[in-house]
């Protein structure tokens, strides 16, 4: 009777001790509550401080730390463990994926909302209207008027946008410069005649006007002309819907978790009606929800 008793009493300790082992290895966070890292292409900073000041208001015991990158860093982060989630204009690529795969790790990534690559120039330029071989002309230096062509800064998304979808294995001139940030990009042109810089189109819109038409004075925004039918678009979310307007691009997030956590939970919000009337207030298209459009007036003819 005494072994039994013995036998029963280590079994209990035993048990108790598996159990602790099993809350020791619980996840730290949930959907809404926790602390992880993240890392965001620079890009989307204000868009994404706006996200998160709304989810943060919801779900106070929730801290996302937000790390702004450019988009190759941010791809670095999530390849090599540091970032959970992450938020970049291009799905990872199959010998990414198979690195992860090796790593028993499974992403799961989803496109959130469509952005557009907005060509601006000088308020003093004549040229306000570019056909696609017009840039890629202005890109490689071979354009009859030479401009100075300034991106938001080395490694960015919206160079690698343009290597990838507008050059497609042509070189980069020697007329092509990083400046520090979107804002930078912006002061240039204003201050440079002969200057041409692309950027995310959120940066040139006036998110004052209530019916999403307007954009910022200091610079023109071009219109890019669609060789398909030879009509001007400028990147209004009408046009970049259906790709008039051509250079777009999708947001999406890309996460690890293979249970209910944090980046999850954010992943959700973005993806959710709030997340996506945010992405819309920006001028971005969002993705995850129906979008109606009510008639205005639009000039599309060249400034």
């Amino acid at each position: 009777m005494q072994m039994a008793k013995n036998i029963l009493a280590g079994l209990v300790i035993m048990i108790g001790v598996a159990s602790c082992g099993e809350d020791v290895e619980q996840p730290a966070d949930t959907p809404s509550s926790g602390t992880i890292d993240i890392s965001v292409d620079d890009t989307y900073k204000p868009i994404i401080d706006e996200q998160k000041k709304v989810f943060d208001s919801s779900f106070p015991e929730a801290h996302i730390n937000v790390h702004y990158k450019p988009e190759s860093e941010c791809i670095k982060d999530f390849m090599e463990g540091k970032a959970r989630l992450i938020l970049v204009t291009r799905d990872l690529a199959d010998d990414e994926k198979k690195v992860l795969e090796y790593k028993k790790i499974v992403p799961a990534s989803l496109p959130i909302a469509k952005d557009a690559v907005a060509v601006i120039v000088n308020n003093a330029t004549t040229d306000s209207a570019f056909t696609m071989s017009q840039i890629r002309g202005i890109l490689t230096g071979v354009y009859k008027d030479k401009y100075t062509v300034v991106f938001d800064n080395q490694g960015s998304s919206t160079l690698r946008y343009v290597m990838d979808s507008i050059l497609r294995g042509d070189k980069l001139g020697a007329n092509v410069y990083a400046a520090k940030g979107n804002d930078s990009v912006i002061d240039y042109v204003s201050k440079n005649p002969k200057a041409i810089g692309f950027t995310s189109v959120s940066y040139v819109s006036d998110l004052n006007d209530p019916n999403g038409l307007a954009f910022i004075k200091n610079v023109k925004v071009a219109y890019i002309v669609n060789e398909k039918n030879m009509k001007p678009y400028q990147p209004y979310q009408y046009d970049i819907a259906p790709d008039d307007y051509q250079l777009t691009r999708k947001l999406y997030y890309i996460h690890k978790e293979t249970y209910p956590g944090l980046g999850r939970g954010f992943a959700n919000f973005l993806a959710g009606e709030r997340g996506q009337l945010i992405f819309k207030q920006a001028r971005l298209f969002p993705l995850r929800m129906n979008v109606m459009f009510r008639e205005a007036e639009v000039n599309h003819s060249k400034n």
